[in-house]
């Protein structure tokens, strides 16, 4: 089986937008965090099982987001997530948002995963059966773009 990006959709809100109607950048993360939260569970790693089952915590070590069109109120934005890459003790989550119905490029960007113990927080090395239920999820940015049909997505969109 090919690996291949997780995709949502997901409506931008009231409460993700400014005065003007425009996606608050902040907002972004919520839109991280659910598409990461259903790519683990496509994966078979509930968060209401997976840190017991692997007795490991995930913390974010990174937290990075490129802005590259303005969202608006009501906008539905596709999330794109696959991990771009795996380490021994991190990977790397990544995140392109699309305006759904067109080719721009909302934003997209990364988040750090470390493993670590739950007792401690000491960082430790990823299990080898979480890594590999990733697997399917798992691809390079430029492969992932290239299967979305968003080569190039990138650049920065004319506003």
């Amino acid at each position: 089986m090919t690996a291949q990006p997780f995709l949502i959709d997901e409506r931008v809100r009231w409460s993700d937008v400014d005065a003007a109607g425009i996606i608050f950048y902040g907002s972004y993360v919520r839109f991280f965090e659910l598409a990461e939260t259903e790519l683990f569970r496509a994966a078979g790693l509930t968060y209401g099982s997976m840190f017991d089952e692997y007795d490991i915590w995930l913390p974010r070590a990174q937290v990075h987001a490129d802005f590259h069109y303005p969202a608006r109120l009501d906008d539905v934005l596709q999330v794109a997530a696959y991990i771009s890459r795996v380490g021994n003790k991190s990977i790397t989550m990544q995140f392109d948002v699309m305006l759904l119905g067109s080719n721009r490029l909302a934003a997209d960007g990364h988040l750090v995963l470390v493993s670590t113990d739950r007792k401690r927080l000491a960082s430790r090395v990823l299990p080898e059966t979480f890594v590999h239920r990733l697997e399917p999820f798992t691809l390079s940015v430029d492969e992932a773009r290239r299967q979305l049909g968003w080569a190039g997505a990138g650049e920065r969109a004319d506003r």
